[in-house]
């Protein structure tokens, strides 16, 4: 490359390479008639210097170009240039990559079937209502800003490890055990999750928390059966209260339908009688103003009424006065006798 084609036109050679082009004259002029072809070679080892400055960002990663260390500018996926080292450097954080984090538990073999190793000293911890939960999460994170991430931490990997723990322990000894072990879960998770995004944040650590999960919550083993007849216990309780609760549901409206039932009965009898005594008051009152413009023919018509009625209901024999005086009465007791029998319950 000569460098002699930036003479006099600073502003359009490269931040950096008037300085690298002052030098590269000064030491041509030092080389020069000293050693036969000793400015190719020099040529050459400069175009190698310069071609190290080529590189490439992939498309999980940013560009991140420190010059005398210092950070200068990013730059995006692609084929860029810099100037080589050791003015310019290049870093190339992955800020598309989720990174896990482990707390209470460690993995030996990822398996197929994976292996894991418990680690006690992070994974028991102390409730609100002063119990011991054994606890396992992962912590899921991605990289935020990568200047933040690459300048103002070191090692996050810790960083973020230590903060997780503080977070989950401060969120668990806030809550019963009761509800960490069954609907508080997801709470918890959420809770912690918002907790370590504040903590980093305040860090400026440069980093996303993805998600917060927890893997196995359990009492410790020393008491896991006595936690188990509990739960036991609680489950029995709701199963008889969803009975009960049944029970009351498909008896209640059965109850009502029958007192409506007898009401409306009750109600229908009412009418009926008040209708029945309406009428038959009318009837007594008709007759009475019947019996009151005609006494005689009332009673007369009133007595054969009666005597229709009552002799309908009876066995009877018409005799003639003149026959009968001849004709030995006869009173058929044994029948009188039977028919009382059979009233009789």
């Amino acid at each position: 490359m000569d460098w002699d084609q930036f003479k006099g036109t600073d502003h359009q050679a490269p931040e950096g390479f008037k300085q690298v082009g002052d030098a590269y004259q000064q030491l041509k002029q030092k080389v020069k008639g000293k050693l036969p072809g000793g400015w190719i070679i020099l040529a050459i080892l400069i175009v190698i210097w310069v071609a190290s400055g080529i590189y490439i960002v992939s498309p999980d990663e940013t560009g991140v170009v420190k010059r005398f260390g210092k950070y200068v500018y990013m730059t995006k996926p692609g084929p860029h240039f810099h100037i080589p080292y050791p003015v310019e450097t290049v870093l190339k954080p992955k800020v598309t990559e989720i990174k896990r984090i482990e707390i209470g538990f460690r993995t030996i073999d990822p398996g197929p079937p994976a292996r894991y190793r418990g680690v006690p000293k992070e994974s028991l911890m102390l409730t609100g209502d002063e119990n011991i939960v054994d606890m396992d999460l992962i912590v899921q994170y991605k990289v935020k800003d990568p200047v933040n991430y690459l300048f103002n931490v070191y090692n996050i990997p810790k960083t973020v490890k230590d903060a997780a723990e503080a977070s989950i322990r401060e969120v668990v000894g806030k809550n019963n055990i009761d509800e960490i072990l069954t609907t508080g879960k997801y709470q918890v998770q959420q809770d912690t999750k918002k907790l370590l995004q504040g903590i980093l944040n305040r860090y400026k650590a440069g980093i996303m928390v993805v998600a917060v999960q927890l893997q196995d919550v359990h009492p410790p083993e020393q008491v896991m059966q006595a936690f188990k007849d509990v739960a036991s216990a609680k489950e029995d309780k709701i199963k008889y209260i969803n009975e009960a609760q049944g029970y009351q549901n498909d008896i209640i409206p059965k109850a009502k339908g029958q007192a409506e039932k007898i009401l409306n009965e009750a109600q229908a009898y009412l009418k009926s009688k008040v209708a029945e005594a309406q009428g038959d008051t009318s009837r007594f009152l008709q007759v009475y103003k019947e019996y009151k413009s005609a006494k005689d023919i009332t009673r007369k018509r009133l007595y054969i009424e009666t005597m229709e009625e009552v002799l309908a209901q009876t066995k009877k024999i018409v005799v003639d006065p003149k026959v009968g005086q001849r004709i030995l009465p006869y009173l058929p007791l044994d029948q009188i006798t039977n028919r009382e029998t059979q009233k009789k319950p």
